[in-house]
């Protein structure tokens, strides 16, 4: 049985069985050739025998040659992909001639080992570059596995945590303290937090992907602090930029006034006209006083907006309420669907007012009129209040504080609708018309 095992094993292998193949092939042109030579014309003895031998080592001559010449190639090929199999791409068979069998399969294996050395260098480059940039980027990035256990973590968040990652790397999240953020029903989050390396205001972000078919959890976390301070030190040049102007607008003149009021009362005598001189400085002073007042009061009313008392409301009736205000001319009511939303009445309603004034005033200027319409969009009310008006000439600081156009305008109407929708968690948006001159103002509000 052992025997016949080792007979069979040594038959399954390929190259004995080319071997056995040439031999086979080789042993009928022998034996014939044999027959030919015993049984043909009287030949002497020892002709027959050299010319036997003769014939038997052409043959085996021929059978090791196939034998060389099928099994080199094919142990060129196993190592070659042996050497793939090994990652090195590096290697390649020689004499892979086109037009033969083995030499077209050997040539396609070459074909194969550069495009895997080339895929793979693109691979270790685009890892190379993903490395640097996770360790340059300041956020701190953790992968956790299916057990949630870290895996990897860049110098931001070493930094964070204030240890090195071969200190980090296997602990779980909850050693870590991060295990609400994977458990956390959405997936965007903002806290604050102290961390040992940092506190403050962080926005975390979660996302899953899988390497090697097993589930892995990405957790981001990105310090909002100096973003904000820099919008508020951003909020707070803007506001004094705003303050100083308008101050200076009235100190200015209340000072050159006050100046010549001054020289005026040291003349001795004093002139004729110098009572009316002095009501009429004092009036000029009383005046830009009354309007510094009024801006300081605006001020006031825009930072001291009330956060939004909710209640269902009926669109229909409030704007009918809101249109009716206007005196100065008709407005016009497309009416839309009957809605019903969450909303702070008094509010609303002084958003809506405040858009219909503006475009009567821009309506006045051309005699055009004014329509209001509204209409649902999947879970949206888009309230629209059109105007016959000049349009738009520069919409880029429509919602800046203060700004105007208008002649005794304050600048804040836009800035409160604006913040009464986004307390709302709606929008609001200003834009010329495209079928004619005129304005449109945009409500966006949640259904």
């Amino acid at each position: 049985m052992r025997l016949r095992r080792r007979l069979r094993d040594w038959y399954d292998s390929l190259e004995n069985r080319v071997l056995i193949a040439a031999l086979l092939s080789g042993s009928v042109a022998v034996l014939f050739s044999l027959i030919v030579l015993w049984t043909g014309p009287d030949y002497a003895t020892r002709t027959r025998t050299t010319f036997t031998l003769i014939i038997v080592l052409c043959w085996l001559a021929f059978a090791f040659s196939a034998r060389s010449y099928v099994v080199h190639p094919l142990r060129t090929l196993a190592n070659l992909l042996e050497a793939m199999r090994e990652g090195d791409y590096s290697i390649r068979g020689r004499r892979a001639r086109p037009g033969d069998a083995l030499g077209d399969v050997m040539l396609q294996i070459n074909e194969i080992g550069a495009t895997l050395r080339a895929q793979r260098l693109g691979a270790v480059e685009a890892e190379a570059l993903l490395a640097k940039v996770m360790a340059e980027i300041d956020v701190a990035v953790f992968t956790f596995d299916a057990a949630e256990s870290l895996r990897f973590v860049n110098r931001a968040g070493e930094r964070l945590l204030a240890q090195s990652a071969a200190l980090l790397l296997g602990r779980t999240a909850s050693e870590l303290r991060l295990s609400d953020y994977l458990h956390h029903a959405e997936d965007t989050q903002s806290v604050t937090r102290v961390f040992p390396g940092g506190s403050g205001r962080w926005g975390i972000r979660r996302g899953s992907f899988r390497e090697a078919g097993l589930p892995h959890t990405l957790l981001v976390l990105t310090d909002l602090t100096r973003p904000l301070r820099e919008e508020e030190l951003q909020a707070w040049q803007r506001l004094v930029r705003v303050l100083g102007h308008e101050l200076n607008n009235s100190l200015t003149p209340i000072k050159s006034i006050a100046g010549s009021l001054a020289s005026l009362i040291t003349r001795d005598p004093l002139p004729g006209d110098w009572r009316d001189d002095m009501r009429d400085g004092l009036n000029v002073v009383a005046a830009r006083a009354e309007a510094l007042s009024r801006f300081i009061g605006a001020y006031s009313r825009l930072a001291r907006l009330p956060r939004p008392r909710l209640s269902p409301v009926d669109l229909a009736p409030l704007i009918q309420r809101a249109a009716s205000l206007e005196t100065r001319l008709s407005v016009h009511l497309n009416p839309g669907p009957a809605l019903t939303l969450e909303a702070d009445a008094d509010q609303l309603e002084q958003l809506l007012i405040n858009l219909i004034r503006n475009a009567a005033d821009a309506a006045a200027e051309t005699r055009g009129s004014v329509s209001i319409s509204w209409l649902l969009e999947g879970p949206l009310v888009h309230v629209l209040v059109a105007d016959e008006g000049l349009g738009l000439s520069n919409t880029a600081n429509l919602f800046v504080p203060f700004f105007t156009t208008k002649p005794g305008g304050s600048g804040i109407g836009l800035v409160l609708c604006r913040q009464i929708a986004e307390a709302h968690g709606g929008s609001l948006s200003l834009s010329n018309r495209e079928d004619r001159s005129g304005c449109v103002a945009c409500l966006v509000l949640p259904a």
